[in-house]
């Protein structure tokens, strides 16, 4: 039972047990609770016409998705090139998107110049292109493979290697982009109805924001996500009464107005506060984000509490494991393992290395790259055996529909409400195609364009190279869709991976095999990324009876955007901060390093490693396997109290720092959840979108003055007293 049953259950247990109720009578029967029957959502929207695809797709809806595209890749592009984790930020696209739409229309329904009311496919349109322009962000690899190429990242290490490097530059960043994120799009499109109607993936947070979308839209107003279905079954339970529909629709409404101004209030705090920060960061190691706060000794591993609002909200966001993961991987890495490797040296490195591939800083990585590879081949193989099993069940049961007649009756209620749901939106659906030879067109054309162009950007990678990926890319593309479908995870740097150690052995050392396997692992990433994404929008529409086309038409114009600017993004970060992806910027960028070792471990082998590394590196690849098996074999009752093993590899190279932040987050949120539930999950996700949000921002101010040259005027910075 999920957080809004037990809310709903706590509703209904708390009106049958009022001192108000005449059940306590022994002369009246005590009420008997019977499971609600399910609201039927399309039954409340139908009254509403459906707009032609044509004009769901309209210019406000455009001009706000690039003011939010613009918001959330700084926010995207800040968290890949500090820590890499970056939450889901598709309940804060949904919820300014309809608020900034749904403001300018109120403004010019009240002048009485609104021609068009804001719609629930308009709303589904916005969504679909904020998420696909800032998911370009990080498909792009601006904070993995593009800069892992360069030569600030080649210089840390992997000696005989510094040569075979690719600076980032705007303009074949750009071309990169646009000859391989749209693959993707066209190689899933003819597979639509088969993987929403035929197969009925769940994909899960395509359907969230679904449910996100059409709580926002109800007829009875703007209603907040979290209590929108709560309340619609407690009518159900209750009688539709007009008088609890009107207290109902007040009380979301109160949550709504509340909800924005919790935003707008933590919004304009966060900014404020990395405004604030600004001035004491005059200098090496100085301001808040560098403040000793468990004391030097700790702080020297990368243990102490930065003040940093967006990891605050990142923490309010992620659930309680993936926070209490990371603080395990902190311990585990600079709190216990790196201090006993540091007394080998002399004796496991070479003293003089320590901050190279070769000293500890190879243990660091390595270590943290067998984990991730460990997690993700577990996954992998967990995936695509639910892939195999569920396309044969699939067929299996089509088989079975096809043979055995059904006798026209309906179970339930339960039933009944589906079958109109589910005709509605297959109507809808099915009713504006994407001709598959568009598709199949599409693609091919892309291709050959493709691999015309990524030999003259990338000399080391061959036409042939981008043929064979071509070829296998559509494949792959389904099965990262279809097992996303299934499990709401996508393998996309999974995918990237393998291409790097395959086609960087296939070009050789000699060769340029770095830069080929990583410029392979952008294109393979890019096209299974954006495969998977389209799906879940195509789940989105299907559920807001938002045409395919015009969903197809929003992912392809998001897309384009974030080709755009996503590069121009991190050109800023790249010329504002010229240390930028070192171990001492505030701009670490771990996967840099973590993705050019992969591509060095790829091309040269297991030479590279230092004394004992392979071996460390095996028991964590091996640990990391047999920790998920665990997860998995004890089902979901007790693996929440066992670590996810991602999760504890990304602390292993940058630190702890980050993790104090969002295990704050998730303190807030847990004495906020025990003091007032109902305030907390509905107002929660407000608070942190703000922190996140207005921080994010104040990254664009501070890279227009690094670019001027205007640096803080004070450096705050702790340092020991002096021995008398």
């Amino acid at each position: 039972m999920d957080d809004e049953e037990k809310a709903v259950e706590r509703s209904y247990n708390r009106r049958n047990t009022s001192p108000y109720n005449d059940s306590n009578n022994i002369n009246e029967p005590t009420p008997t609770r019977t499971p609600p029957a399910a609201p039927s959502v399309e039954k409340l929207f139908s009254g509403k016409p459906v707009l032609p695809w044509k004009q769901q797709l309209t210019i406000r809806a455009f001009v706000v998705s690039l003011i939010l595209s613009i918001l959330f890749t700084f926010i995207v592009m800040k968290l890949n090139l500090t820590t890499g984790v970056i939450p889901s930020l598709n309940v804060s696209a949904g919820l300014l998107g309809f608020f900034f739409v749904k403001t300018w229309t109120k403004f010019l329904d009240k002048c009485g110049l609104l021609k068009h009311p804001f719609t629930r496919q308009e709303n589904t349109v916005i969504q679909t292109c904020v998420v696909a322009s800032s998911g370009i962000a990080f498909s792009g690899g601006f904070g993995s493979y593009i800069l892992a190429m360069s030569g600030r990242v080649a210089k840390l290490g992997h000696k005989g290697f510094e040569q075979d490097t690719k600076n980032p530059h705007l303009t074949w960043m750009i071309g990169f982009l646009f000859v391989v994120s749209f693959l993707g799009l066209f190689s899933v499109v003819p597979l639509r109805k088969i993987m929403i109607i035929d197969f009925k993936l769940i994909y899960p947070s395509g359907t969230a924001t679904a449910h996100l979308i059409n709580s926002f839209h109800t007829p009875k107003g703007a209603v907040l996500a979290k209590y929108g279905f709560i309340l619609v079954d407690c009518n159900c339970w209750l009688g539709n009464t007009r008088k609890f529909a009107q207290i109902r629709f007040l009380f979301v409404l109160y949550y709504y107005r509340k909800q924005v101004k919790v935003l707008g209030k933590f919004f304009t705090f966060s900014f404020l506060w990395g405004f604030f920060q600004w001035f004491f960061t005059g200098g090496d190691i100085c301001g808040f984000v560098n403040f000793p706060t468990f004391g030097l000794k700790a702080f020297a591993y990368r243990f102490y509490f930065d003040f940093s609002a967006t990891y605050v909200g990142v923490g309010m966001i992620c659930p309680y494991l993936i926070n209490i993961s990371l603080l395990l991987g902190a311990i585990l890495s600079w709190g216990i393992m790196w201090p006993l490797i540091e007394e080998k040296k002399g004796q496991w490195y070479d003293a003089n290395l320590t901050e190279t591939m070769h000293g500890l800083q190879g243990y660091q990585i390595f270590i943290a790259i067998a984990i991730i590879l460990g997690d993700g081949l577990y996954n992998f193989i967990k995936v695509f055996w639910r892939t195999v099993s569920g396309l044969y069940k699939q067929f299996q049961e089509r088989d079975s529909i096809n043979n055995i007649p059904s006798d026209g009756h309906l179970d339930s209620e339960v039933s009944a409400v589906e079958s109109y749901d589910d005709q509605r939106r297959t109507q809808y659906f099915l009713k504006d195609q994407i001709p598959t030879w568009v598709a199949v067109a599409g693609y091919i054309i892309i291709a050959i364009v493709s691999i015309i162009t990524l030999p003259h950007i990338f000399d080391s990678l061959k036409w042939y190279h981008a043929l064979v990926m071509y070829v296998v890319a559509p494949m792959l593309a389904f099965c990262n869709a279809y097992g996303c479908g299934l499990t709401d995870w996508s393998l996309a740097s999974t995918y990237g991976k393998l291409a790097i150690f395959v086609i960087g052995a296939w070009a050789g050392a000699s060769h340029g095999g770095i830069i080929a396997g990583l410029a392979a692992c952008g294109v393979m990433m890019n096209i299974v990324s954006t495969a998977s994404d389209l799906s879940q929008d195509f789940k989105t529409g299907y559920m807001t009876l938002a045409s395919p086309r015009s969903m197809f038409v929003s992912q392809i114009v998001g897309t384009a955007m974030g080709c755009v600017i996503s590069p121009c993004v991190f050109w800023l970060f790249y010329k504002a901060f010229p240390d930028l992806g070192e171990p001492t910027s505030q701009y670490i960028a771990p996967y840099a390093s973590i993705y050019r070792s992969m591509a060095v471990l790829g091309v040269e082998g297991f030479n590279s490693l230092p004394k004992n590394c392979l071996k460390l590196c095996l028991i964590f690849f091996i640990a990391a396997m047999a920790i998920n098996g665990i997860r998995d074999f004890v089902g979901s009752r007790w693996s929440r109290f066992i670590p996810i093993p991602m999760a504890m590899a990304i602390p292993f190279y940058i630190g702890g720092y980050f993790t104090i932040d969002m295990c704050v987050g998730s303190l807030i949120l847990f004495l906020w959840q025990c003091s007032n539930r109902a305030n907390a999950d509905a107002l929660g996700p407000a608070v942190a979108s703000g922190l996140i949000c207005g921080d994010g921002i104040w990254t664009l101010p501070s890279s227009v003055l690094a670019l001027a040259g205007v640096h803080p005027p004070l450096c705050l910075k702790v340092v020991p007293r002096l021995k008398t």
